[in-house]
């Protein structure tokens, strides 16, 4: 307790006593701590920093009139440069032309030595605000970038920057050009392959309208139209065919009452049953097989084949069945089953079927008469075979008019399914050839692209302040690390007279009697100093501002010899005092 109530009562004087007492050791210690620092902050070996600043010049062309087919950001492109720039063997072909990172290579991996070069390449953007064409916002952009290098050797540094920055102007123009290449070749492989395939499309609808020329469903309207003018023509035909045949039954009728020898008109059995034939068959036309005259007209026919032994064959009634079946069906195409002519049809048809139902006794055939001389017999004659004839010619176009009218039929039958087939062609061929025109003006595009970016109108990338030079280090920060020693020497200093003032256990003045015999001492008997003691503090003194001096002048030789001329110095803090006033 009486320790701690001493060391409690100590004042100014005790201490300043100590550091009268420890003052050698704080200088020598403090001195030595100071040159240290000194002296390792000016062999610190200096770093050297030199960087190129590249500006993002816009396309010279209005991109309203031609569009670049690089649409990255410049930002983005820039980090794609710089990954293409470092690579591996861009970096040691660097390293081997200039000789760096010697001492490293003896001693490190060639990965280490590059990872310590990517470290000392510095890449920084420079950004603007501007307003996104995109998006109508304004956001940073940016307009411009620095690459630099650091290093021990200025020159080396300076050399490298320019270096990196030839690689980063190269890299940019050949990527720009090589992707407005690479755009241009695709979208020609790509219009070449649309044209062999417009080629091909062409090739196979030329095939199928070949192969459908009758059926395309451009000619829809006009099979129509034939169609129609077919079944006309056969309803035209029919009525001339029904014509005929009234013409014909007529002049069969007027030759039946003629006697074809001599010129009487007697007529005789057999023409008589021709006329009998006649008048049957259109009262069987007009009136129902009960009719009287229907029936009457029968029995005379039958009377008349009995006597005569004419009969009509049942291939010829057959024959003539077929053919007014046919003439029904036609005419109920056209007309009603209420028309005239339907009905009369429909009566030959049932009559001719009651005929072959029932058949007459067969009589003997009676030939026509030979060279007949009855010159009205011979005119009605030839009238009638003329009839025959144009009859003949009728039914053979009407044969061919019913091919027609089939065929016309079928085409159009067939035409939604070849036009369905039609469209979809037709539609490749039009997607094709839209897609080939829209690839095509695109590769227009792209060819004046890749023009304009050879001529270099394009986005550039333009050197406006190259590597320069460097005058100063970056690295070390002398004047921190002589303020940081200067601190570190007195805290030493101070640091080590109080460690050892604490070890002390000498006794010194009255508080260190009274803390030992607990008892003040009658009398302090001041420590009185010889001659020797004398000089010895003289020389001790004279030795410390010796060593001051010595120190201070070396401080000041390091300055003018490693960091920079103490006339640079003055005439910078001159400047520099100008400023602060002028300020």
């Amino acid at each position: 307790m009486a320790e701690l109530a001493l060391e409690q009562t100590l004042d100014l004087g005790d201490y300043l006593a100590a550091f009268r007492r420890r003052r050698g050791m704080i200088v020598i210690i403090a001195g030595i701590v100071f040159i240290v620092g000194m002296i390792t902050a000016f062999v610190w070996p200096p770093t050297y920093a030199s960087s190129a600043t590249i500006l993002i010049e816009e396309q010279e062309i209005p991109s309203e009139l031609i569009q670049s087919t690089v649409t990255s950001y410049a930002s983005e492109r820039i980090q794609v440069i710089s990954q293409r720039v470092m690579t591996r063997s861009n970096l040691l072909e660097i390293i081997d032309k200039y000789g760096l990172y010697q001492s490293k290579r003896k001693r490190e991996t060639t990965e280490e030595v590059l990872a310590d070069m990517r470290d000392d390449i510095k890449l920084d953007m420079i950004n603007a605000d501007v307003m996104d064409p995109r998006t109508g916002r304004p956001t940073a952009a940016t307009i411009a970038f620095t690459v630099g290098f650091k290093g021990k050797d200025p020159q080396l540094v300076q050399k490298v920057a320019n270096e990196l920055t030839t690689l980063y102007l190269n890299e940019n123009l050949r990527t720009r050009t090589q992707k407005a290449e690479e755009t241009t070749t695709f979208l020609t492989e790509e219009s070449k392959r649309l044209s062999a395939e417009i080629s091909r499309l062409e090739t196979s609808l030329a095939e199928f309208k070949e192969k459908h020329a009758n059926q395309l469903p451009e000619l829809r309207e006009l099979n129509t139209q034939v169609l129609q003018r077919t079944e006309t023509e056969i309803s035209d035909t029919d009525t001339q065919l029904r014509s005929l045949d009234e013409r014909k039954t007529y002049l069969e009728g007027q030759l039946a009452i003629l006697d074809p020898y001599g010129s009487g008109t007697v007529q005789s059995p057999a023409a008589r049953l021709t006329a009998l034939r006649t008048e049957y068959i259109s009262y069987a036309s007009r009136y129902s097989p009960g009719h009287p005259d229907v029936v009457s007209r029968k029995r005379e026919i039958e009377a008349l084949e009995k006597e005569t032994g004419i009969t009509e064959t049942s291939s010829e009634k057959r024959a003539r069945l077929d053919a007014l079946r046919k003439e029904l069906v036609i005419a109920e195409k056209n007309y009603t089953d209420e028309h005239p002519d339907v009905k009369s049809l429909k009566r030959q048809i049932a009559s001719l079927e009651e005929e072959l139902r029932n058949p007459s006794p067969a009589a003997a055939p009676k030939s026509a008469p030979a060279n007949p001389d009855n010159p009205a017999y011979v005119g009605l004659q030839a009238q009638l075979e003329a009839a025959d004839s144009e009859i003949r010619s009728l039914k053979t176009k009407r044969s061919q008019l019913s091919d027609k009218l089939a065929e016309y039929e079928q085409r159009l039958l067939k035409t939604p399914q070849v036009e369905r087939e039609y469209r979809g062609l037709v539609r490749d061929f039009d997607n094709t050839t839209k897609r080939y025109q829209e690839i095509k003006d695109k590769q227009m595009s792209a060819e004046v692209a890749q023009s304009m970016e050879k001529e270099r109108k394009g986005e550039k990338f333009t050197l406006i302040d190259p590597a320069i030079l460097p005058e100063e280090p970056i690295s070390p920060n002398r004047p921190a690390i002589m303020f940081l020693s200067l601190v570190l020497a007195l805290g030493a200093g101070i640091g080590s007279a109080a460690a050892a003032e604490s070890m002390d256990s000498a006794v010194r003045g009255a508080k260190g009697v009274i803390s030992i015999l607990n008892t003040a001492p009658l009398a302090v008997i001041p420590y009185l100093a010889s001659d020797a003691d004398i000089g010895r503090q003289k020389k001790r003194g004279w030795l410390v501002i010796a060593a001051v001096l010595g120190g201070f002048i070396l401080v000041l030789l390091l300055i003018h010899f490693l960091y920079s001329p103490l006339d640079v110095l003055w005439f910078r803090g001159l400047r520099k005092m100008d400023n602060i006033v002028g300020g």
